[in-house]
């Protein structure tokens, strides 16, 4: 039995696996992330539906103020299948970054996101240099350190 994304929600308490997607992980496909050649790219993926993700945007806002002109780009990946959930949550949950729209998941298939939020971290080359599931404030100094260590400041 296949189900919904909303059942999958309620089950899992808002963990959503890549697979649930209807995009197969060998489907997918990465970010577009050739403007962004030798800058450091953290990208999150988050959901309207996402408690942690209305956590995390205050400080993502903050890491693209901080280290923005040291060479950080952050992006936010939606996977909201309607578009305008997301634009719902940004208009509560302003983001300070630009955000691209994956309704499909074919972006988070091909990065095999586990669960909402989760932050890549891309080196200057497009490497993933770090990742992490979910968001916790008392993680911030961990994430921010990863940003500085990929900055090499």
């Amino acid at each position: 039995m296949r189900l919904t994304r909303r059942e999958y929600i309620q089950l899992f308490g808002g963990a959503i696996l890549a697979t649930h997607f209807g995009v197969g992980a060998s489907e997918g496909k990465p970010l577009p992330l050739g403007k962004y050649k030798g800058k450091v790219v953290l990208a999150d993926f988050w959901a309207s539906w996402c408690v942690p993700c209305k956590k995390s945007f205050p400080w993502l806002n903050a890491m693209a103020q901080k280290y923005g002109n040291r060479g950080l780009v952050v992006l936010g990946v939606n996977v909201d299948a309607q578009k305008g959930d997301a634009e719902n949550f940004l208009h509560e949950h302003h983001a300070a970054f630009p955000v691209i729209f994956d309704p499909a998941g074919a972006h988070a298939a091909y990065y095999d996101i586990q669960g909402m939020p989760s932050s890549l971290l891309f080196s200057g080359k497009g490497e993933v240099v770090h990742r992490h599931v979910g968001f916790v404030t008392d993680e911030e100094s961990r994430y921010e350190a990863a940003i500085v260590e990929a900055l090499k400041l």
